[in-house]
């Protein structure tokens, strides 16, 4: 049995989303960013590429439709979604003129803590609780970078009902009103494990969807985009592309033809 969530008064004066200049900097373990495949902080690391050209589609996409709340999903677990936000705002946090939010909203199974080595009392389940009202307390600065990292450490207690109060209502509002040159990254639960990202989904501008190839279906894909309206989807990101020897683009990792780009 869960144990049971108590709501918590309201903020006043209203709650502010802390820049990543006022959140302790932490400074992630070279071994540990390598075993989980983190490798968009390095330009000139040729892994980073595919996050690049992503970063590239998704901040046009962004600035044309004037948004900046992007969810990160999968119709199935294990799919790569986590994997994915956390490189796609790594390699966002590395343009000068972009301030980057990072929010694993993942409460049951939040795992990007972990993919950077840190490890912590508070976060944003703790937030949701009650325990704190300090996001300073919860938020990490990576490195030296404009990324603002907001963790979760898996709550016991019931993720939707946490979803549902006004502490999270009110955590949405602040992030809506960070500056519009802010680009804040969610990473949510599956759709389908549970309700949690229909929940989350109405606070956001749009989401992103990850297929992995040879696993998500069609009907998975399209039963997805149903669910979530009138959020937009974004676009769709295929992960575990494996395109061959023959591959023309190089997006495999292992590509040689743009390798003299990415030389030390």
């Amino acid at each position: 049995m869960s144990d049971t969530f108590t709501e918590s008064s309201d903020f006043s004066p209203p709650l502010v989303i802390p820049t990543p200049a006022e959140l302790e900097a932490l400074l992630p373990d070279e071994e540990t960013l390598e075993e989980n495949h983190v490798v968009g902080f390095r330009g000139n690391d040729i892994r980073s590429r595919p996050f690049n050209l992503l970063r590239s589609q998704v901040v046009k996409e962004l600035d044309a439709q004037e948004w900046k709340i992007l969810g990160m999903t999968s119709a199935t677990p294990a799919a790569g979604k986590s994997f994915l936000s956390l490189n796609l705002a790594a390699a966002l946090s590395r343009l000068a003129d972009q301030t980057v939010y990072l929010f694993d909203f993942d409460l049951r199974r939040g795992s990007l803590a972990e993919a950077l080595g840190i490890h912590g009392k508070l976060g944003l389940g703790e937030f949701l609780e009650g325990k704190t009202d300090d996001l300073k307390a919860v938020g990490h600065r990576i490195n030296d970078s404009n990324l603002a990292f907001f963790p979760c450490y898996r709550v016991k207690t019931n993720s939707a009902e946490m979803l549902a109060g006004k502490r999270f209502e009110q955590l949405m509002e602040a992030i809506a009103r960070l500056p519009d040159d802010a680009i804040v990254i969610c990473d949510l639960p599956p759709a389908f494990a549970n309700d949690d990202t229909l929940m989350i989904a109405q606070f956001l501008d749009a989401y992103m969807l990850v297929i992995e190839q040879g696993i998500t279906t069609k009907k998975q894909m399209n039963n997805t985009v149903s669910l979530l309206k009138p959020t937009p989807c974004l676009g769709t990101v295929l992960n575990r592309y494996v395109g061959g020897l023959v591959d023309p683009y190089g997006y495999g990792y292992g590509s040689g033809a743009y390798s003299k780009y990415y030389a030390d």
